[in-house]
């Protein structure tokens, strides 16, 4: 598929076929929705860094933003594509065990992909995204977690405990009007796996610090507090509560 409209005709045709055919309601719209899903171009493309690879050091180096974004991100979307073809063959097909057997390579690639573009933007320079005092978000926090230092204190002791690979978050409860810390493993997107809206987030693969910090996960996670965006992060709440 090398065009939007090539992904999306085999959506909508899915939608009509799937219907009457033996494949179920929900798997067929979970397909439509994955095809129809392409942007503008028909394949999800690797995004460029708003800073160049050196930028976040000391705290992050230049060799792993570069391995992390040129090697780690970019296969995440080359699998995702390479699903998203998969999938439209399956549903042209009817083939229901080619659709189900599809949906974990899609889940992992898709949320792999999704968190490190969240995850790239709410990182900047050091001293270039300060939190605003008094401001939405930092209003949230205080109201969430009675401090600042309270929720950098439970989130980075959540997100050092991961087990093996995930991710830690800032997310807000739209339901409860709360920011809440939350920890998702392997490449689960946050908003799809808990509901909460990503406010900020923090990658704790192992690929993501290695060449930095050895296997001392504290040490890095510590460290990725110097480099957030919270301009980046209040525009995200600010968003959420809309």
């Amino acid at each position: 598929m090398s065009s939007t409209s090539n992904l999306i005709k085999p959506s909508l045709r899915a939608a009509a076929h799937l219907r009457s055919s033996k494949i179920s309601k929900e798997l067929s719209k979970s397909a439509a929705a994955w095809l129809s899903a392409a942007p503008s171009g028909g394949a999800h493309t690797l995004p460029d860094l708003p800073y160049d690879y050196a930028a976040l050091e000391p705290c992050i180096s230049a060799e792993t933003m570069t391995i992390h974004h040129t090697k780690h991100h970019n296969t995440y979307v080359t699998n995702l594509n390479a699903s998203l073809q998969k999938l439209d063959a399956a549903v042209s097909a009817g083939d229901v065990s080619g659709i189900i057997g599809l949906q974990g390579a899609l889940k992992f690639n898709g949320g792999g992909h999704v968190n490190h573009s969240l995850f790239w933007d709410n990182l900047c320079p050091q001293g270039e995204g300060s939190l605003e005092n008094g401001g939405m978000l930092s209003r949230g926090i205080d109201e969430s977690f009675g401090s600042f230092e309270a929720m950098k204190k439970e989130m980075t002791g959540k997100s050092v405990a991961v087990q093996g690979s995930g991710w830690g978050w800032l997310g807000y409860n739209s339901k409860t009007g709360k920011l809440e810390v939350a920890t998702c493993a392997n490449q689960d997107p946050l908003e799809a796996t808990t509901g909460l809206v990503p406010i900020i987030g923090i990658d704790v693969w192992e690929h993501a610090y290695y060449v930095d910090y050895r296997n001392v996960r504290p040490d890095y996670v510590n460290a990725v507090w110097d480099v957030i965006n919270w301009n980046v992060a209040e525009k995200r709440l600010a968003k959420a509560v809309e």
